[in-house]
């Protein structure tokens, strides 16, 4: 399933197409505008076995901006900030296709071209040992790890020629 071009924010921003794993792309806007990370909670969600989103809690809709409708049957790429290099990614799916545990930073683009950074764990669900989905759980990041990766993200997405 593509996903439609984002409308362009307000005020300043930055655009690029985006082309995913999957061979679908769109327009993507954001801006520097950063939502700070509710305090006390945590940002769940489940997909199916294509990272399309099944679960999404009421915080994972707050940060989001995206109404649950407009998430639930959405891919989860959905959220994806071109500032994330796709090496990220790679290894979150290597481990989850190993039905391992994976644990990483991620900028996340929200709807209205905002973005809000998690600490992200990704469990692969798994039914009679056959893995059925995946679930996502975000918490807040510490800010100084932040602050170390994202010089390493630079330098990966140069090294994909992805560098803004």
């Amino acid at each position: 399933m593509g996903l439609p071009d984002m409308q362009q924010p307000e005020g300043e921003s930055q655009g690029k197409r985006l082309t995913y794993f999957d061979g679908t792309s769109r327009q993507v806007y954001w801006t520097e505008v950063e939502t700070p990370f509710p305090e006390g909670q945590l940002i769940v969600s489940r997909t199916d076995l294509q990272g399309v989103i099944t679960h999404a809690n009421d915080a994972f809709v707050l940060m989001s901006g995206y109404a649950r409708e407009d998430l639930l049957g959405a891919p989860h790429y959905i959220l994806r900030h071109p500032d994330m290099p796709a090496k990220a990614f790679k290894s979150l799916w290597d481990d989850a296709f190993a039905k391992k545990k994976w644990h990483g930073y991620v900028k996340n683009l929200r709807k209205d071209g905002g973005f809000y950074w998690v600490y992200a764990t990704v469990v692969p669900n798994v039914r009679h040992g056959e893995v059925v989905g995946y679930t996502s759980v975000r918490r807040k990041p510490s800010r100084t790890r932040i602050e170390e990766v994202v010089p390493l993200y630079r330098d990966w997405l140069a090294e994909e020629g992805q560098a803004q």
